[in-house]
């Protein structure tokens, strides 16, 4: 499948060219291959490692990048974001690696950090409007159009975005240089917060009348990862 071997081979490269600027701590060791079991004695990167003899290909392996994740009703996008806790032999590496799926017209991985990671994302299919801000004071916006091929870079800690601008589904690939990026979205993280935040705090930050940012706290508000409750689950 051209497709699939476009992913594997992508990457590949990008994993592997993130080896030179890995965000996490550089491992002492050939491999930290992360486990639950406490008995292991080494504690790297918040994992214990398991014992060497132990270590099989397994540990190294995932799959089904190639298979595209059912969307969101609320956001028409999917992230599969696959980390430590997906791969364990990534413990130590700094490497993550995400497959996005957008619907045509408008599906969108909305704003968005990665507190610990850069990024560096390639479309596979279909037409992205995709970018990112900088920091105060200038919130500078660096956007393009990005085809299949294209590649774009975010830079560590910046909120970024990417929208299917296009009549066609979408697909990207993106490789993160954190064994474990984090992900903070915005309007979730403001008016999805647990407990709610005081209204007065939203109502002045974002320059809205206090009633719709009640109405707003009150919405359901669907993480990229996630389903929302009106979509059909696999």
């Amino acid at each position: 499948m051209k497709v699939a071997n476009f992913i594997l081979a992508l990457g590949v490269l990008a994993l592997a060219s993130s080896l030179a600027i890995a965000y996490d701590p550089s491992p002492l060791q050939d491999f930290c291959v992360a486990t639950d079991d406490a008995n292991s004695g080494v504690f790297v990167n918040g994992k214990f490692c398991k014992d060497p003899k132990h270590v099989t290909a397994g540990d190294f392996f995932s799959s089904g990048l190639d298979v595209a994740s059912e969307t969101s009703k609320q956001l028409g996008a999917r992230t599969n974001l696959l980390t430590v806790d997906s791969i364990p032999g990534l413990n130590t590496n700094g490497l993550s690696i995400v497959r996005i799926d957008y619907e045509a017209n408008g599906g969108l991985n909305p704003p968005h950090h990665h507190p610990r990671a850069s990024e560096i994302l390639t479309v596979l299919e279909g037409t992205l409007y995709a970018g990112f801000i900088s920091s105060n004071p200038d919130h500078r916006v660096f956007s393009k159009v990005l085809k299949a091929g294209d590649v774009f870079v975010f830079p560590l800690g910046l909120i970024h975005f990417q929208l299917n601008i296009g009549k066609t589904p979408a697909v990207a690939i993106a490789a993160l240089n954190s064994q474990n990026p984090g992900v903070v979205t915005t309007a979730n993280t403001v008016f999805g917060a647990s407990p709610s935040l005081v209204p007065d705090v939203l109502t002045r930050a974002f320059h809205l009348d206090k009633d719709l940012v009640t109405k707003l706290q009150k919405q359901e508000w669907v993480n990229p990862s996630e389903l929302d409750s009106y979509s059909n689950s696999y």
